[in-house]
């Protein structure tokens, strides 16, 4: 059917008072199937009684979109309104439709319009959509009963607020269908809900298929399948395949992996509802166990960490509880319990065997205070060790540690004695305490062995008499550092109050030293030395006596070398200066030997020759008197010394040897010494008899 509703519109001034439409009943259906064109009503205009007047239609589904050409007046001389096509509420639920009056003959409007809005009648053509035909949710396992878990919605595109559009849901089928877990639909709102407990190790996805129809005549259906993916939870409590263990272990030692105990598990293996923790609730005060899990078997390792003794405690009782990593949600009565804390518990009997134990010291580690320099043969004290198996059990004691070889131990009663002096001031002295260890060694198959220890302490004497540091008995000072201070260190090897505050004084025997060294401030364990006059280099002892605090004293000698400074700052050693000649020489000494040899080889025949020419002087002349050839010449004066009737014949000028050591001559000065030997006979001295000559 159609609706209309009208309003008049006001285009131009009313001519008379009194205008009126008169309007039939309209009928249109949606989807309609005609035929067409389908008569749908009627209009009139009672100005139809007075002139001729012609009807007129326009506006949306004449001449306008959504649709144009749906409405139509055939015959213009009256108001019959057809259709021309099915109409689609869904697309276009109302038209707003104009009616005109207009004089034949004037084509003049006589009247206002007429505004029809023209609903279309619904019709139950749409059944509910859903927006997926799958859907794919997940839900725990320990989800509680009742409790939604989805919601699934349709949309029917029918006139809302109609029967045609009212959507009701219910549950079509459940695959697998079991009895205790189950699910529910609302019937309005689409609410999906669990009833029972779900179990992932019996069905891990269910498939539901869910419908929804329309309460329109006739009712349309549609469908929906819901994928449920149950997540793994921790519904089922782990269990111990046996509530009672009993186990031999051995006392005095540890041991690994004396026990597995195994455990059931209903869960998915190698998930955390299926891995369990171990832990030993009673019987291990005093930490003798431990326990953990192997990853791979979900059993539980037990261990012996530390020893049992069979003497103290030859029975144990271990309880040892399970439960998984995860929080337990057990399933009752068809409703999720929990969390539920309660864990399951074994018992696990230990009887320890009883072994041969080493001897025990009592106590194991004891101090002892004993004077620095103690003398041989004084008894420190005595270990005590007993074989806590048998108390009749032979017992013998060695030392095993004495590095200083200081002590002696009686084999039968511990008995530990000096055997040497004892000195504080060993290198096996540690902050005052010396370490003796000693064993003992009892009786039994296997003998055992225990270790006791004695810690000496030995008391300071003032028996070390204070020292120069050994970097402060070698100094050095440059020769132009006048009042330079030198810091010199002493060092003591007593405590104290053997040891510093140090007193530092020069030694007075030594009594040219004091206009030259003197002590500046005294820091306790160092003092200044200053020098007072400037010294030529060299090496110089300075005597000092130092005391300690309490009047110990001791001569100590400070060496002290008083060098040369080029740059005022450091002292150069003497044998720098000639390295870059050194390494000259080096590079030019095979070349300068094979020259001297030639040039002394010439020298010697030259020599021979002229001496061949020299007329022999007669043996009457006697003593001779040296006359200088070249007496103004001071640069190259050579002499020679009348010595009980003998010339001597000194080098030349040019050579000079230093003392300490051979001349270094260089090349052109072996020549010139090789010149000087072989003409100085015949070129540089004269002889002439002596005036008193008999």
């Amino acid at each position: 059917y159609m609706q209309i509703s009208y309003r008049t519109v006001l285009h131009r001034p009313l001519r008379r008072a009194k205008r009126r439409w008169v309007i039939t009943t309209l009928e249109l259906e949606e989807e309609d199937q005609g035929p067409f064109p389908k008569f749908v009503g009627e209009l009139f205009n009672d100005m139809s009684h007075n002139m001729s007047l012609i009807y007129l239609i326009s506006g949306p589904g004449v001449d306008e979109y959504p649709e144009i050409g749906l409405f139509s007046i055939e015959d213009h001389r009256n108001g019959r309104v057809y259709v021309h096509r099915p109409v689609d509420r869904e697309t276009t639920p109302s038209f707003m439709v104009y009616f005109d009056v207009v004089d034949r003959l004037t084509r003049k409007v006589m009247d206002n319009s007429l505004i029809f809005n023209i609903r279309i009648g619904d019709v139950n053509d749409h059944a509910p959509q859903f927006p997926e035909k799958e859907f794919n949710i997940s839900v725990e396992e320990n989800h509680p009963a009742g409790q939604p878990i989805f919601q699934i919605l349709a949309v029917d595109l029918d006139e809302e607020n109609t029967p045609n559009s009212q959507v009701l849901y219910f549950l079509i089928s459940q695959t697998p269908s079991l009895k205790e877990s189950g699910f529910q639909i609302d019937r309005t709102s689409g609410e999906i809900r669990l009833s029972g407990c779900l179990d992932y190790e019996t069905a891990p996805r269910f498939t539901l298929l869910v419908g929804a129809k329309d309460l329109g005549e006739p009712p349309l259906t549609s469908t929906a399948t819901v994928h449920v993916n149950v997540q793994e939870g921790n519904n089922h409590r782990p269990t111990f395949t046996r509530e009672n263990y009993r186990i031999q272990i051995s006392e005095g030692c540890t041991s690994q992996s004396v026990l597995r105990l195994l455990v059931q598990d209903g869960d998915l293996p190698f998930t955390s509802a299926w891995r369990v923790k171990f832990r030993i609730l009673n019987g291990n005060e005093e930490g003798h166990f431990d326990i953990f899990t192997d990853p791979e078997t979900n059993e539980g390792i037990l261990n012996v960490i530390k020893p049992l003794d069979y003497e103290t405690h030859p029975v144990r009782s271990l309880v040892i509880t399970v439960e998984n990593e995860e929080l337990l949600f057990p399933c009752e009565g068809g409703q999720v319990r929990g969390p539920v804390g309660a864990a399951a518990s074994a018992t696990v009997s230990v009887q320890v065997m009883d072994a041969n134990d080493p001897p025990a010291f009592h106590p194991r580690s004891f101090v002892v205070s004993e004077l620095d320099g103690a003398r041989p043969g004084i008894q420190l004290g005595i270990f005590n060790a007993t074989d806590p198996d048998r108390a009749a059990s032979r017992i013998r004691y060695k030392l095993a540690y004495d590095p200083a070889h200081w002590v002696t131990i009686d084999e039968l009663s511990g008995t530990v004695t000096t055997r040497q002096q004892i000195d504080r001031e060993s290198p096996y002295v540690n902050d005052s305490f010396y370490v003796i260890i000693a064993h003992a060694v009892d009786d039994g198959l296997p003998p055992q062995t225990g270790t006791g220890t004695l810690m000496l302490f030995l008391s300071d004497v003032n028996d070390n008499a204070p020292a120069l540091h050994p970097h402060s008995r070698y100094v050095e000072v440059c020769e132009s550092a006048l009042n330079e201070t030198l810091l010199l260190q002493a060092e003591d090897g007593d405590l104290e109050p053997y040891a510093d505050p140090f007193t530092f004084e020069l030694d007075k025997s030594w009594e040219s030293e004091g206009d030259t060294w003197k002590l500046g401030e005294n820091r306790g364990w160092s003092v200044e030395l200053l020098m007072l006059r400037s010294l030529p280099p060299g090496n110089y002892s300075v005597p000092l006596l130092i005391r300690d605090k309490q009047g110990l004293s001791q001569k100590q000698t400070v060496h002290v070398r008083v060098c040369f400074c080029p740059e005022g700052v450091m002292c150069v050693e003497p044998s720098v200066a000639v390295t870059g000649t050194g390494l000259l020489v080096g590079t030019l000494a095979p070349p300068c030997a094979a020259f001297m040899i030639l040039a002394a080889t010439l020298l010697f025949l030259l020599r021979c020759y002229f001496l061949s020419k020299v007329r022999p002087r007669s043996s009457e002349e006697g003593q001779q008197t040296l006359i200088v050839y070249n007496d103004e010449s001071k640069a190259i004066s050579s002499q020679v010394v009348e010595s009980n009737g003998q010339v001597q014949r000194a080098f030349p000028p040019a050579v000079h040897a230093p003392a300490g050591g051979l001349p270094f001559l260089s090349c052109t000065q072996t020549l010139c010494a090789l010149v000087w030997w072989c003409f100085l006979p015949d070129w540089s001295v004269s002889f002439q008899r002596p005036e008193n000559r008999s």
